[in-house]
Order: C-alpha cells, then structure tokens, then sequence
C-alpha cells in the first residue's frame, strides 16, 4: 500500500517496485515500507505533485541568486 497522498497508478508501481527491490537486499519488510514511501514522496515532491512544493521548489530564501550576487 503506497502513502496515503499517492493517487496516480505511477507512483503505486514505483512505490511497490522500490519496496521489492529493498526487500531483495535483505532489508526488513517495515524498513522496506519506509523507504519506498520516503523515495515516493521525494519524487512527487521534486515533480510539483505535493500541495506545499511550491515553497520548496525554489530552493528557498537562504539560496542566493547568481543575478543577486554582490560583486
């Protein structure tokens, strides 16, 4: 079962291929569980599909511009 936002068929497939895959390593089944999900909502964060990845996408304020940069 993927993480409770995850709707697209995508990321249910990616999220169970993941968990597969760590569980093919000797990881446990809640380890496996775990990183699957934190993989899932990385990448949906990264492609914009998260409700607050809009103030995230930029890197933030604490990230100075090349065009901002004093010289």
């Amino acid at each position: 079962m993927p993480p409770r936002g995850v709707k697209s068929a995508k990321r249910g497939r990616q999220y169970e291929k993941i968990k597969a895959s760590a569980l093919k390593r000797g990881r446990s089944a809640k380890t496996a569980k775990r990183i699957a999900a934190a993989t899932v909502n990385k990448q949906r964060r990264q492609a914009g599909e998260t409700r607050g990845s809009r103030s995230r996408k930029g890197g933030g304020p604490k990230r100075e511009s090349a065009s901002r940069k004093r010289r």
